[in-house]
């Protein structure tokens, strides 16, 4: 299959750099991408924060490569203008493997140590952030703590309460599993089932080879925090209190949650800046499935929603 979307634009030169960031004792990767290296006296890039999700490290999610493709949400963005960053949460990729299940209020706590970095290097406090699935719920988390630090947030494959979700029906099934240990297996055959559990052929193959080569490179175990929270511990969220502008993102075939349930959050959301945007052709994967040039474009015109105009008086 030729990506016709990409194909040809798939390699870009850009300019990348590695951090740490230290939360106590825990030395947590971050990573950023920039169409160009920055100089002290040009003006500051727009931030988009990238948050990962429950099963795969932030760089494999958002800065894949794959032969004659563009997948790579970071290339993608840092393209357009912006200043793109990620982090690997604690038990992830390359971030200190500790016996922390890393649950969603401790990937927001990493959030919180890596923005420390962010400001330091970008000059500014307020960013864009996006997460999916877990991310969703870290993201969220971090913007319902800290209002002053996300100017606008969008997520995908959240969960709210859970209630009639398919997904988390069958992973309760091993919920004494996730109790019982800080860290779960996984394998090839479980990340090719990241993109088809939901809708077959609405990914590529070759991108789920792609993520299991530079996942499993890195460990062949994730924590298990944040399946447990998703399982036993929802709703974790409290969408009153997240004051950004908020987008919700869903994929057609996304079997994460309901749609009763993403409206039941979207309508709490006090802001009116605020969106719910359905993409066809899509499912739980959607950064990396094959219609991903849709969800791009629909975090980019929220990114750039323009501000509100007030009736000037003669």
């Amino acid at each position: 299959m030729v990506d016709k979307f990409f194909g040809s634009r798939a390699k870009s030169s850009s300019w990348s750099a590695e951090y740490w960031a230290n939360k106590g004792d825990v030395k947590l990767y971050v990573y950023r991408k920039r169409a160009k290296a920055p100089e002290s006296a040009s003006a500051a890039l727009p931030v988009l924060f990238l948050v990962h999700g429950s099963s795969a490290s932030g760089r494999s999610s958002f800065d894949l490569h794959v032969p004659g493709r563009d997948y790579s949400l970071m290339d993608h963005f840092a393209r357009l203008g912006y200043d793109v960053w990620t982090m690997d949460c604690e038990g992830y990729g390359r971030s200190d493997k500790t016996q922390n299940n890393s649950d969603i209020s401790s990937g927001a706590d990493d959030l919180a140590a890596a923005m420390k970095i962010v400001q330091s290097e970008t000059r500014q406090s307020g960013v864009f952030m996006y997460g999916g699935s877990s991310g969703a719920l870290r993201a969220s988390l971090f913007a319902q703590l800290n209002p002053s630090r996300v100017a606008r947030l969008m997520v995908s494959a959240l969960v709210y309460t859970g209630e009639g979700s398919p997904t988390l029906d069958a992973r309760r099934e091993k919920l004494e599993e996730y109790r019982s240990s800080p860290r779960r297996k996984v394998d090839r055959a479980f990340i090719h089932s990241m993109f088809t559990r939901d809708k077959p052929g609405t990914s590529e193959m070759i991108a789920a080879d792609a993520l299991a080569d530079a996942e499993l490179a890195l460990s062949d175990s994730v924590p298990t925090g944040a399946y447990l929270d998703m399982c036993a511990n929802l709703p974790i969220v409290d969408p009153a209190s997240i004051e950004c502008p908020v987008c919700i993102i869903r994929g057609e075939y996304d079997g994460i949650a309901t749609e009763q349930d993403l409206i039941n959050f979207f309508v709490k959301l006090p802001s009116k800046d605020k969106q719910f945007v359905f993409i066809s052709g899509l499912a739980h994967a959607a950064t990396l499935g094959i219609n991903r040039h849709k969800f791009w474009h629909a975090m980019q015109s929220f990114m750039t929603m323009p501000e509100s105009r007030k009736l000037e008086e003669k």
